[in-house]
């Protein structure tokens, strides 16, 4: 019986296109040419900051990060960067008594934009406040400590093979892989991918059904 549901948020809860076209923009690169050096970068399975330092090369990330912070081009969340099917999803799930939560590899800053969009879920947390980030297993643990629930009662819900899937099986956790963003579509039928998840979507309300059956 499952429990507990804990999501992803980058391309699982949110869509990363006002990310990246903010970085486009912040180094003066094509938004074009940013978006295809992430493809690039995900289809070599390396990390998404890759894609910033390909634009610009030696780019210090967390340096220029702190700069667009300060020139009052930080981040920004609203309903819009919201996928359709996350509060149908999130508000079918509580209401079949499943505890919903949510936590991914963010900044504080995107915590706080996450729970001032009044999303249905029981908590709200990200890497950045929790000074540990996927796919270390210690995030993992600190999923389980919130998710309040058994490890095979709590699935974990990502795009990201790395950093959601195999991590989250190798905790102990049940996992579904989402077919969602550059990392979703691309290794959605990767025989890892298939043979680790649980169960394979392509919209998160899927899982209510699941649930249910």
């Amino acid at each position: 019986m499952i429990e507990t549901i804990v999501f992803d948020v980058g391309e699982t809860i949110t869509r990363d296109d006002r990310y990246w076209a903010a970085w486009a923009d912040w180094l003066d690169v094509p938004r074009h040419t940013l978006s295809a050096l992430v493809g690039a970068v995900v289809a070599q399975g390396r990390d998404n900051a890759d894609a910033l330092r390909l634009a610009r090369p030696g780019l210090d990330v967390a340096a220029e990060y702190q700069a667009r912070e300060a020139a009052g081009y930080g981040e920004l969340l609203d309903e819009d960067d919201l996928y359709g099917d996350v509060r149908p999803a999130l508000s079918g799930l509580r209401k079949l008594g499943v505890r919903v939560v949510i936590a991914g590899n963010q900044t504080s800053r995107v915590g706080e934009l996450l729970r001032g969009l009044g999303l249905p879920a029981d908590l709200v947390v990200t890497s950045g406040e929790w000074g540990v980030a996927k796919p270390q297993p210690e995030f993992f643990a600190r999923v389980l400590e919130v998710a309040q629930a058994a490890p095979h009662e709590t699935v974990y819900v990502g795009d990201h093979p790395a950093n959601d899937l195999l991590p989250a099986k190798a905790a102990g956790l049940r996992a579904a892989h989402i077919r969602r963003g550059p990392w979703g579509h691309l290794w959605a039928d990767d025989p890892d991918v298939v043979a680790a998840a649980d169960w394979r979507i392509d919209r998160l309300t899927q899982l209510t059904s699941i649930i249910a059956d």
